[in-house]
């Protein structure tokens, strides 16, 4: 039997975005998040608003599997000013 009649199954995605202001250390900090999103776009979206209110933020991505404990490497969506790295 062939597979060509089935659809492709869409991995899980893990859509993710922190934003980060310092504090009186000159550390920074996370301010807002990590929050899950629905949609790369809308991550985007939410990452651009939060960039004029923060000293940094990024949206990320990564395939994901929590239950298999299965997880890609992490695909930047957006960033703007300082951030930490990514781990």
């Amino acid at each position: 039997m062939s597979d060509h009649g089935l659809p492709s199954q869409k991995k899980p995605k893990l859509i993710v975005v922190v934003a980060f202001n310092r504090g009186e250390d000159v550390e920074l900090f996370t301010a807002y998040g990590p929050t899950d999103q629905q949609s790369e776009e809308r991550a985007i979206r939410m990452a651009k608003a939060l960039a004029s209110t923060h000293v940094g933020v990024i949206a990320w991505s990564r395939d994901a599997n929590p239950a298999l404990g299965d997880y890609g490497a992490p695909t930047t969506l957006f960033v703007s000013g300082d951030v930490p790295d990514m781990e």
